[in-house]
């Protein structure tokens, strides 16, 4: 959400996927890319970002503290990167997503999204559930 050099960034890629790597994910039993590969990502965001209003989005707390952190000049990619994360999750027809108890907010909102959706277009994102860990 926050504009890097490119060179910072091709690095911070290359880190991902090595770290990712390096706690034993087996690139011949799983597939691994770069999502910003993937245009559908990009897509499917916008069209879910037209089922979402602004003031649901301003009232998540990762989006006030953030912009906080950035002198009260929050970004439109730090406010619809929720969106961006729903569509990461509905790309893919997911029914169970792991969180983290700091992100149950953006997964009630991906419900809420996939639930507009079907409810205008009939059923065809299945609404996904937290799987929480209790570490």
């Amino acid at each position: 959400t926050m504009p890097k050099e490119p060179a910072v960034l091709r690095q911070n890629i290359l880190d991902t996927t090595a770290a990712i790597l390096a706690c034993g994910i087996d690139p011949k039993k799983c597939l691994l890319f770069r999502q910003s590969l993937v245009p559908e990502h990009a897509e499917l965001a916008w069209i879910l970002g037209c089922f979402t209003n602004v003031p649901r989005l301003l009232r998540l707390p990762q989006w006030k503290m953030k912009r906080a952190s950035q002198n009260s000049e929050g970004t439109v990619g730090l406010l619809t990167y929720p969106v961006l994360q729903a569509a990461d999750i509905l790309l893919y027809k997911s029914t169970r997503v792991p969180v983290g108890e700091d992100q149950i907010l953006h997964l009630e909102l991906t419900q809420d999204i996939a639930q507009h959706f079907n409810k205008k277009y009939g059923e065809f994102f299945p609404v996904p559930k937290a799987i929480l860990s209790e570490l």
